[in-house]
């Protein structure tokens, strides 16, 4: 600021000197005058603009009752986003940036929980988990038949399949005692909420020391491998067939399943197949020349190497 006050200071003297080496006249005192005038108009100018370009207040714009109308929605619903909360204000007539939602949402949001996630669980545990759940479908004759399907996770084999018209309670627990023989149980067996898992299917789940657990409501994604398999029986099998009878469900789903188990490749584990079959030529003197094998009436074909 002195080094500004000493330039004008120095500027002011040479012109004021130089005005008086020459005739003063009137127009030159009042261009002195001017001068001397607007020097502190153009400080004021420069503080008017620095108090107007200094950073806006911190305090926020919006008024408490929108806050606490935002911070309500973001507690009361834990499915929204800062988009969606914006919307719902929007339908009141009050107009926030998705910014300033975000910034409030904070406070009231709780971090995720830092254990272990269910897919984790899914993956570590995967050789000790089996699966099962149920398929309805429905006959030429606009019946019900059910199928039962229990599932290893791990190399994605159906280790059982049962059909049955009635699924009880009672039917259901001698589906797992079958698939059970020999004491050849999981640690644990994933089921949803359906009633027909009663508790004769608990007992004997206890008995043969399996852990149930159950997925969530309306959460199909936790049974997701078992679900999977159900849609490609649906897109594989029966969407090709006209099912008439019980019994014919049940060799139908037979064949398949011995089919999925032996020979269809599957994404889940690198094109691999559940349950690799022994070769009928030993190794090393396979031939060039390769057959197919038809499944299903042809619906599919399982494609082999011969000698």
């Amino acid at each position: 600021m002195c080094f500004r006050e000493e330039v004008r200071r120095r500027t002011l003297k040479r012109f004021s000197g130089n005005l008086r080496n020459r005739s003063e006249s009137k127009f030159d005192a009042y261009l002195r005058h001017f001068l001397l005038w607007i020097y502190p108009e153009i400080r004021l100018f420069r503080l008017f603009w620095k108090n107007t370009s200094k950073a806006r207040s911190r305090e926020p714009k919006l008024s408490p009752e929108t806050i606490a109308l935002i911070e309500e929605m973001a507690r009361n619903n834990r499915l929204w986003g800062a988009e969606r909360i914006r919307g719902e204000l929007l339908k009141l007539d009050i107009r926030v940036c998705k910014r300033t939602i975000q910034k409030y949402m904070r406070h009231v949001r709780l971090p995720r929980p830092s254990g272990q996630k269910w897919a984790t669980f899914l993956q570590n545990h995967a050789a000790d988990i089996w699966a099962c759940d149920f398929l309805q479908v429905t006959d030429l004759f606009f019946r019900p038949l059910f199928a039962f399907f229990i599932i290893e996770l791990r190399s994605r084999k159906v280790i059982h399949v049962g059909v049955t018209r009635s699924p009880t309670d009672a039917w259901t627990a001698q589906q797992l005692r079958e698939a059970t023989p020999y004491g050849q149980t999981p640690k644990y067996l994933v089921r949803d909420n359906d009633s027909k898992f009663g508790h004769c299917f608990a007992r004997v789940a206890a008995t043969s020391g399996i852990k149930i657990l159950k997925t969530p409501y309306h959460a199909p994604r936790a049974n997701a491998i078992c679900e999977r398999f159900l849609g490609s029986v649906r897109r594989e099998c029966l969407d090709h067939l006209l099912i008439l009878s019980q019994k014919q469900l049940h060799r139908v789903l037979h064949s398949y399943v011995a089919y999925f188990n032996r020979a269809r490749p599957h994404q889940g584990i690198h094109q691999q197949v559940p349950q690799g079959e022994l070769p009928s030529v030993p190794p090393g003197q396979y031939g060039n020349r390769i057959i197919s094998v038809p499944v299903l009436g042809g619906l599919h074909h399982e494609y082999r190497r011969v000698a």
